[in-house]
């Protein structure tokens, strides 16, 4: 095949190949946000089980990029959160190393969502003998984060509650308001809708 052509072919290919990423991107997005916003506590853990099995195979489809991995973080940890005890210490271990291994690939990829999520799980599992939590690891992913999103939601929801985690209500209150003045994402209504609730629910109680 003369080289222009195999370049040509590789150019009309990239679109449909960025579409079907977007698609299942998109769909995983959707149904975590159902499952985590939307469906009652009891039905959780299945939900996300069988979720989790999706995002092995978004992980499968495309294994070079970081997008899939830190999505399968994301479901993983959430599984591990409707799941709860010591079953939940595999899954929050595993959710780290897809979100490691994301950023390896590309560190602002989804605008910098594995820096959030690496962030959350380290001042949320508990820390040795038990689990890797860490409270200083958890502040550097976080600031992280909102240095590449600066007006991120899910960036600002998570330092705001990391910091009332720590003590720091004050501190706090300023990123969690940033929440609520964020910016939608479109096709993400469900999940915006229910981070600002939890950010208000946040508020309300300082």
């Amino acid at each position: 095949m003369k080289p222009v052509l195999l370049a040509f072919l590789v150019l009309l290919a990239q679109p449909v190949w960025s579409a079907d990423l977007e698609t299942e991107l998109s769909a995983i997005q959707h149904r975590w946000a159902e499952i985590q916003y939307q469906m009652p506590d009891d039905q959780k853990e299945k939900a996300f089980e069988a979720l989790a099995g999706e995002a092995e195979d978004f992980v499968a489809h495309y294994p070079d990029r970081a997008e899939p991995l830190i999505w399968q973080g994301i479901v993983l940890s959430t599984y591990a959160g409707a799941k709860g005890g010591l079953g939940a210490l595999g899954l929050v271990k595993d959710a780290r190393k897809s979100l490691e291994a994301a950023l390896a690939i590309n560190g602002e990829a989804l605008d910098g969502s594995a820096y959030t999520s690496l962030g959350s799980l380290y001042y949320q599992v508990p820390g040795w003998p038990l689990g890797f939590g860490d409270d200083d690891k958890a502040r550097q992913y976080l600031q992280k984060a909102l240095a590449i999103n600066p007006e991120g939601l899910d960036a600002n929801f998570f330092f705001g509650d990391f910091l009332l985690d720590q003590g720091e209500p004050e501190r706090a209150r300023v990123y969690l308001q940033k929440v609520l003045d964020a910016p939608g994402r479109p096709g993400r209504e469900v999940a915006d809708a229910g981070r600002r609730a939890e950010a208000r629910q946040r508020l309300e109680s300082l």
